[in-house]
């Protein structure tokens, strides 16, 4: 059953939602040790908030729009009192004392968290093998990655874990996850989604978001998750649409762009087949399908490793062994901050550190930094650009299918290319979401990615929910 059912039949009486949740949890029970989608299961937790939910519906009361839905959480997202790790040993054992925005958004909307899932380190990697507490297995195939940096929650909706859960996309860590693991991810606009509670990898860039097993139900999550919130200076106050209102609006009319250069060298074949047909059914569903350009996409790569890096370095120089977390103790104050961070971080968090305080250091700032954001200021004008012709713009979410594992992980810049198609998005801030259309030579899940305007997720969904219904067996 998808999510929207599962919650009216427990709104309605029809199940409980203990019953659901203990299904789950013995999903969970059976298929985790192979996936290590998790990095803490918490079970007695989520039956109370089951029990809880059952509750209210026996007293008459509405428990909220997701009543019983078993999600899971990422865990860089603050829990109260639930250990919050970032996959990393210098957090290991923190217990946050609040919740993310997010999570108490979940819990109003009866929700129920079934734990906290993996993840690659600090959320910085496209694989999930960055993790100090192991990798996650994609469950389409457990040989190759479920992606990153969100792996751990694409592979638990994949797996059947949860029907939902929830990741950060700074540079495509939700929707490059979702197409490696056949499953839908949504990165909503900068701003739609409240951060506060989200640990920061790159501010300016992060953003939480849905995933989901269907269109339908990654838009009723974001409408749930959705919303202002005066406690992140970020958050946009514009009024939450009814997403799941227009899914069936479909696309006649609509205009079409396939970003062309996100079509060529780089791009597996099979993948941009079926980002073709995928054009072709929109085409063939009513929309207008043309070719569209956005240049400086090319150069999204090069500024991302910059501005994402710099910002990091400011980020992550709070884990200093004093305040929270791990303390490796040293003869002085500056050798207990070099030994904690050397014992805590790893490598691959290490390096985006040294690349973003270089990228800042006197002497390079404008060099690199500052170029990087006038890379960034192009890039927003190029897709200012496209939508001025088009509604909505496609391309591949990825450049591959999911690859094996170990397969890129001693080369920095291949891994790296695994975002090429997501991070122009995040540097503009602007919404899109990877949706499952058919499988790779390999017989691997491909995601099409679909593109919007700021706030422009209701064409972005409608959009989706055509390709969703088109998509090969």
């Amino acid at each position: 059953m998808s999510a929207i059912e599962l919650a009216r039949a427990v709104r309605a009486g029809e199940r409980s939602a203990r019953e659901i949740v203990d299904g789950y949890l013995a999903t969970i029970a059976e298929h985790e040790p192979t996936i290590h989608a998790f990095n803490l299961v918490t079970a007695d937790e989520a039956r109370a908030a089951a029990d809880a939910v059952d509750a209210k519906v026996a007293e008459g009361r509405d428990p909220g729009p997701l009543a019983g839905v078993p999600v899971a959480l990422k865990d860089n997202l603050c829990t109260r009192g639930i250990p919050t790790t970032c996959s990393s040993k210098i957090l290991a054992g923190w217990r946050p004392p609040y919740d993310a925005t997010v999570v108490q958004k979940l819990a109003a909307a009866g929700a129920v968290s079934v734990g906290k899932t993996n993840l690659d380190e600090f959320a910085m990697g496209s694989s999930t093998e960055n993790s100090a507490f192991g990798p996650t297995r994609n469950p389409r195939d457990p040989e190759r990655v479920p992606g990153g940096s969100s792996g751990g929650s694409a592979a638990a909706v994949a797996a059947g874990f949860a029907p939902l859960s929830l990741g950060s996309d700074t540079g495509g860590s939700i929707r490059q996850p979702a197409s490696l693991c056949g499953v839908v991810g949504v990165k909503p606009t900068y701003g739609l989604v409240s951060r506060y509670g989200l640990v920061a990898f790159a501010s300016s860039l992060d953003q939480i978001g849905p995933f989901a097993a269907n269109v339908a139900d990654a838009a009723l999550l974001l409408e749930v998750i959705a919303g202002h919130d005066p406690r992140d200076s970020t958050s946009s106050p514009e009024p939450v649409p009814r997403y799941t209102q227009s899914l069936g609006d479909g696309v006649a009319g609509m205009r079409v762009g396939i970003i062309s250069e996100l079509m060529g060298d780089g791009i597996a074949p099979d993948v941009r087949r079926r980002v073709e047909e995928a054009a072709e059914h929109l085409a063939k569903s009513g929309a207008t399908v043309g070719e569209a350009s956005v240049p400086a996409a090319m150069f999204g790569l090069s500024a991302y490793y910059l501005i994402a890096p710099a910002e990091a370095s400011s980020n992550l120089a709070r884990y200093d062994g004093v305040r929270y977390g791990l303390r490796v103790d040293g003869a002085t104050t500056a050798e207990m901050m070099e030994s904690t961070r050397t014992e805590g971080f790893g490598v691959e968090v290490k390096r985006r550190i040294m690349l973003g305080t270089y990228a800042l250091s006197a002497g390079y700032y404008e060099a690199f930094y500052g170029k990087a954001q006038k890379v960034r200021t192009l890039i927003v004008r190029d897709f200012a650009a496209a939508y001025e012709q088009f509604d909505v713009l496609l391309s591949p979410t990825a450049p591959t299918t999911a690859f094996r594992f170990g397969e890129k992980a001693e080369d920095p810049l291949a891994m790296y290319l695994s975002d090429v198609c997501t991070i122009p998005t995040n540097l503009a801030g602007q919404p899109a979401m990877s949706v499952p259309f058919g499988v790779g030579d390999d017989g691997m899940p491909v995601g099409v990615q679909v593109l919007a305007p700021t706030l422009g997720e209701v064409p972005m969904f409608r959009a989706a929910a055509v390709l969703e219904a088109g998509a090969p067996a």
